[in-house]
């Protein structure tokens, strides 16, 4: 079993920064990408950014290119999300994902974390 916990969520004003970590643990052989995906009221879920491990390749939204970065911490098994120069249509549930290898597992595994709000407003 897996679990990803995020925190780091919370109210900014506009122009603020924000930076936001999911911790995975478990039975975790190894990781093979994590990425922040966000929800804001009335609307899909949408990918922020994605971190593959080993190469440390990133892709981001256009709409955060420039302003947000995410980072990994191999040893800690964490994700980081740096969120910066915050706007109002930031404003939304973050969640963590990732793509996890298990031990003795031949197939990779996609787990979510729980959500943390983050709130952009003055």
């Amino acid at each position: 079993q897996v679990q990803l916990v995020e925190s780091g969520g919370g109210l900014v004003q506009p122009g603020g920064s924000l930076r936001l970590s999911c911790a995975a643990s478990g039975s975790i052989l190894r990781i093979v990408t994590m990425s922040w995906y966000r929800q804001a009221p009335g609307k899909q879920r949408e990918l922020v950014a994605t971190i593959v491990t080993g190469g440390e390749t990133t892709n981001y939204a256009e709409s955060v290119k420039g302003r947000f970065t995410i980072s990994r911490d191999t040893a800690k098994n964490t994700v980081y999300l740096q969120m910066n120069s915050l706007k109002p249509e930031d404003t939304a549930v973050y969640y963590c994902n990732a793509w996890i290898r298990a031990p003795l597992v031949i197939h990779d595994s996609n787990f979510w974390g729980q959500g943390t709000q983050v709130t952009v407003s003055s």
